[in-house]
């Protein structure tokens, strides 16, 4: 039996140890409070699902303790082997860490919630990439979640006065101990640290994949950790760059070969750039058209009549109109989620790569494919009008750097026009750019030029007095902004036949992407659905209601424009005999690519499954569809070679 001395001698030995184990337990408890929290506010969402509820916390717990070990590792090295003479200053700088620690991980468990609830996802990179835009953001944010931010705040300030003045934070006892008593815990001690990051004895160390135990995603959302996701999504970003590698590999010439055949494109002549092919148009025109693309923010098919049935509001009365004039796409999915993916999947004709979008990548700033670089030889005038800041999203280089010529920003407007949070409003935008595109008509030059509307988002600010306000909803709210860009549509349209430039043009109305993506699904289908409408002199009205992309709607407004083009667009005209019912979607890091009524879908870490996907857009796991799941694989396979090797031009 061991003396009281010799315990106490003990106990005192392993002091250092406890001091750390209080820590690591103060951030178990931050962790896991804020699981239970969302846990209990999306039960409704989860309540369903085909796993057991209870293992979010026994995987959530695993998440958590990598998160508290990682954190633990430097301020262990400081305790466990600073000199005695160093002791008042490391004392001071483990003061600091942990305080700064600890509010972090405070107010990332109460960003996550509204992070949620506008991305249906924890924070990841996009939480990182915002902070580029201090001001944009806060905008954003403060008149929308003024709540969560105070009770943020009111929970650092708390946290901050227990430990300052209450637990009165000090490592002296421990710092003023002989550093050769420490020194024999610091090999066991990281040891333990070291095992809990990795938190795995395999070749592997554990991720946020492990945390993925059920159908239901957001379980699976709810079950990582907040500060694991973000610095997980980051080291993987700096680690991989976007490379398709962790998807997993395909020879590239297998690659390329996958998806010609599954696009139905012909083979290049070109090695240099193996999708480019001449594409003879299906129509007569007398003379050259002019081309516009009315790019529209965050509007979802969920809000337009003509899509939805059940939706009884009039919210888009001009889309609904022109429906009937027009070409309309009934089944047009986008790219992505990101503004980004859809400005490449509609200006370029180019697909989603894994990581970064193009337009954000620094072998996508020139040279590379677009429709102003396809018409600039043709003698056409290329410009690029946005209600914003073009610096946003790196737009203004890529638009500049890939042949538009004259970019209209929020600089560019007056100040005394109605300027929001993310710029000057729709119907100012388009009023600038119906009088310029009518001094072009007026002189006899041809135009091609991309509109980006900035109305539907959040906070939604938009002038007063033009739309009668929906019903139910605030003033500032989704339903009214996207009934103000609707009516922007309206005007623009109503705009350019009065000044005599309609009958020559051609109008291509399309979203970015959809609102906000929620839903329980792996891969939310549902919320990739956008309204798509060709409109113009000559256009006959028609309703398609194939399977369609972006870059499909691109290549048939050139089909339309009536002459051949010669171009890489990953696309086919809905007017091509063999033109395909595909799709390719990314959400975050996942994939998928749709055939028809089956989707392949593909997230790192875990195995390609194979869903039938029903009239709601919804999934139901079927058997494998091992060619459209090597289809997937060659999609991103492909898309990263384009991008890497510079070879879509």
């Amino acid at each position: 039996m061991l003396s009281i001395i010799q315990k106490k001698e003990f106990f005192s030995f392993l002091h250092p140890a406890r001091e750390l184990w209080f820590w690591w337990l103060t951030l178990l408890a931050i962790f896991t409070s804020g699981r239970v929290v969302f846990f209990i506010y999306f039960y409704e969402r989860i309540k369903d699902s085909d796993s057991a509820l209870w293992l979010t916390f026994v995987h959530g717990f695993r998440m958590d303790i990598i998160s508290a070990c990682a954190l633990l590792l430097l301020p262990a090295i400081i305790l466990l082997s600073s000199p005695v003479s160093l002791a008042k200053i490391s004392n001071q700088i483990l003061k600091l860490y942990f305080l700064i620690v600890i509010l972090i991980a405070i107010y990332m468990e109460h960003a996550t919630l509204p992070f949620i609830n506008e991305y249906d996802v924890r924070p990841n990179v996009i939480f990182i990439n915002y902070l580029k835009y201090p001001k944009e953001v806060l905008a954003t944010i403060w008149p929308l979640y003024k709540l969560e931010l105070f009770f943020a705040f009111l929970m650092m300030a708390v946290a901050t006065y227990w430990l300052l003045h209450r637990r009165r934070i000090s490592f002296m006892p421990v710092l003023t101990t002989p550093v050769w008593k420490r020194l024999v815990l610091l090999l066991p001690v990281m040891l333990v640290l070291v095992i809990g990051v990795r938190s795995s004895f395999g070749h592997r160390p554990a991720n946020p994949s492990d945390a993925i135990y059920s159908g239901n995603r957001l379980l699976n959302e709810v079950t990582k950790n907040t500060l694991h996701s973000v610095l997980y999504a980051v080291y993987s970003d700096m680690k991989h760059g976007g490379s398709a590698k962790i998807y997993g590999s395909m020879k590239q010439d297998v690659a390329f070969n996958r998806v010609r055949k599954r696009l139905h494109i012909a083979s290049s002549q070109t090695t240099d750039s193996p999708f480019r092919r001449v594409e003879k148009s299906h129509f007569e025109s007398r003379r050259a058209k002019n081309l516009v693309i009315l790019l529209e923010e965050s509007l979802g098919a969920q809000f337009v009549g003509s899509l939805n049935p059940n939706e009884h509001r009039n919210i888009t009365p001009n889309i609904d109109k022109l429906s009937q004039e027009g070409i309309f796409f009934k089944k047009l999915y986008s790219n992505g989620t990101r503004s980004i993916r859809g400005i490449s999947g509609t200006v370029a004709g180019f697909l989603a790569t894994p990581g970064k979008g193009v337009v954000k990548r620094n072998q996508a700033q020139k040279d590379f494919f677009t429709i102003a670089q396809l018409l600039e030889p043709r003698g056409y005038k290329r410009s690029f009008f946005y209600g914003g800041e073009s610096r946003f999203d790196n737009m203004r280089s890529w638009f500049s750097g890939n042949g538009f010529n004259e970019i209209y920003d929020e600089a560019s407007f007056n100040k005394d026009d109605f300027h929001g949070t993310w710029g000057v409003d729709d119907v100012t935008v388009v009023e600038k750019a119906d009088a310029y595109y009518k001094n072009l008509s007026d002189k006899g030059e041809n135009f091609v030029s991309v509109i980006f509307s900035t109305t539907n988002h959040k906070p939604f600010d938009f002038p007063a007095g033009r739309i009668e306000l929906v019903e139910g909803v605030p003033e500032k709210s989704v339903e009214n902004a996207i009934k103000y860009a609707d009516y922007a549509i309206g005007h623009f349209i109503d705009l350019a036949k009065k000044s005599g430039y309609y009958e020559d043009t051609i109008f291509l109305v399309i979203a970015d992407h959809n609102i906000r993506v929620y839903g329980d699904d792996i891969l939310p289908v549902d919320m990739f659905h956008i309204p798509g409408l060709i409109i113009g002199g000559g256009i006959e009205p028609v309703q398609i209601d194939s399977v369609t992309s972006q870059p499909d709607l691109l290549a048939t407004v050139l089909d339309l424009m009536g002459e051949s083009f010669e171009y890489p667009i990953l696309g086919k005209s809905v007017f091509s005999e063999n033109k395909s019912d595909v799709s390719l979607l990314q959400f975050h890091d996942i994939y998928g690519l749709r055939y028809k009524n089956e989707i392949a879908v593909f997230q790192p870490g875990t195995p390609v499954e194979t869903y039938l996907i029903d009239k709601n857009d919804r999934l139901r796991l079927t058997k494998h569809n091992v060619e459209l799941e090597k289809d997937n694989l060659a999609f991103i396979t492909t898309l990263d070679a384009l991008y890497q090797k510079k070879l879509f031009h």
